[in-house]
């Protein structure tokens, strides 16, 4: 990956019930992206690289991850959601608003594992998987955002939130079949 730091790969908010202002937007984004996180998931779990969820909680405050993988199982996108489950191993944080660190246990998470190299994947490209690239990039961590892994609401901050990302960032851009861990 081009760094000598542990690396853990992010999925952000693949978990989702498709319920929401933005999600007939979003949809055929996941769809296209759908592809990439599967490769990114298969890749990273092939090589042992942890794999950590983090996700919207839908404002259930008293629920667990398996509570919020059963509720978007049943929700408008199904098929979305379940080529992309965590796995036995995979670790998983729930978080409430746009960044993964965001008052999130993350960053202890990932240093008590010797994580110095997060992988982002997920969407929404130019909100949550921007601002999570932005704290991972202020918190000392190196940052790779899997292009064609990530799906935007809006198709024409795609391209520009990547830039920043990159330019701004310092991070990486790959996609999927490039990634080596």
């Amino acid at each position: 990956m081009g760094t000598d730091r542990q690396s853990a790969l992010v999925v952000i908010d693949m978990i989702n019930t498709y319920d929401h202002p933005d999600a007939e937007l979003l949809v055929n984004a996941v769809r296209e992206a759908l592809p990439g996180v599967r490769r990114a998931l298969a890749s990273a779990r092939e090589a042992g690289v942890d794999v950590v969820y983090v996700n919207d909680n839908f404002g259930r405050w008293r629920s667990h991850h398996d509570e919020l993988v059963e509720t978007a199982l049943g929700g408008a996108h199904p098929e979305l959601v379940e080529p992309v489950l965590p796995d036995a191993d995979s670790l998983f944080v729930v978080k409430a608003r746009h960044s993964i660190f965001y008052q999130t246990p993350l960053e202890y998470l990932l240093q008590q594992t010797g994580v110095g190299h997060v992988v982002l994947c997920g969407q929404v490209t130019e909100q949550c998987v921007l601002y999570s690239a932005l704290d991972a990039h202020i918190r000392h961590f190196d940052v790779t955002v899997v292009r064609d892994a990530v799906a935007p609401i809006q198709r024409d901050l795609a391209e520009p939130a990547l830039r920043m990302m990159e330019r701004n960032m310092g991070a990486r851009l790959v996609r999927a079949a490039d990634l080596a861990w």
